[in-house]
């Protein structure tokens, strides 16, 4: 199931990029009570004319985001076994990734 996150959770909004365009996903997300953001494909025959590009503008961002955290080697191959040390190293990243990005703006 695409949105199974949990019996407490509610999502708001479903962004998910084209590959999870179909119909059954779209409905699904409506189920729950969320939007589906999801980029209709080119050969879709009916395409709506609504489409919530700025939800999924922030999708393109923490994919960005993830990709700069894999670049360390430490996360990428999950050199900490604990859980605690994980965070650890992923906020240091973060930071790392933070700060070169507030000195080269």
């Amino acid at each position: 199931m695409l949105i199974d996150a949990g019996p407490d959770e509610a999502p708001r909004a479903v962004v998910c990029d084209k590959g999870y365009d179909s119909d059954t996903n779209r409905a699904m997300a409506r189920e729950r009570g969320a939007i589906p953001v999801i980029p209709h494909r080119s050969n879709r025959k009916a395409i709506p004319a609504h489409f919530a590009k700025a939800l999924y503008r922030g999708r393109a961002r923490i994919e960005q985001m993830m990709g700069k955290l894999k670049r360390f080697k430490r996360v990428a191959l999950r050199c900490e076994k604990t859980a605690r040390n994980f965070r650890s190293i992923v906020a240091l990243a973060a930071t790392f990734i933070l700060l070169k990005s507030v000195h080269t703006a």
